[in-house]
């Protein structure tokens, strides 16, 4: 039998205060809090630690969640990987939604970087209260770009995984 995956069900990350968390994404990206489920042993293992484990609606039947874990150590990120790396990216309609969106989120208070230039998409990009940098990406690359790019994509991976140094396969995406 092959796996068939239908979509992500969730991704879930940790959060230091599950209302404070909600409350920041109903309030920056108007995100619907779907779901709570609180325990106070883990299922899987069955150790006794409470959480509160939140879900908020991503779009198209996508869901972020968080876990509050109050008798865990604080929370932080790992320190061996540059800050820009992880993150979690959320598409918008269009360019003329994306600055709508970095209005908002910078009248409400957050900082927000951007929009930068990636070729195919700009993004702009804020960190929410848990310190996740949170992505927001309005596609602008064209049929034709797509295509050429899945075509390069194998000769990429293989050339990068032997010389660890950016092909040029793509580099018309810069210029």
């Amino acid at each position: 039998m092959t796996v068939e995956l239908k979509r992500i069900h969730h991704v879930a990350y940790r959060c230091r205060d599950a209302k404070e968390t909600v409350e920041f994404y109903q309030r920056t990206l108007n995100m619907g809090f779907v779901l709570a489920i609180a325990e106070n042993e883990v299922p899987s293992t069955k150790e006794p630690d409470p959480y509160m484990h939140i879900f908020l609606d991503a779009g198209m039947g996508s869901v972020l969640a968080f876990f509050e874990l109050p008798n865990s150590d604080d929370m932080s990120r790992d320190h061996n990987t540059p800050i820009w790396v992880q993150h979690i990216a959320f598409e918008v309609d269009d360019l003329d939604a994306l600055m709508a969106a970095k209005d908002h989120i910078k009248d409400v208070g957050v900082e927000v970087l951007g929009p930068v230039n990636h070729g195919i998409f700009k993004s702009i990009y804020f960190f929410d209260p848990n310190g996740h940098r949170i992505e927001l990406a309005a596609n602008v690359g064209t049929p034709e770009q797509m295509k050429k790019l899945n075509e390069v994509a194998p000769a990429m991976l293989e050339e990068w995984s032997q010389t660890k140094r950016a092909p040029e396969h793509a580099a018309w995406l810069h210029e």
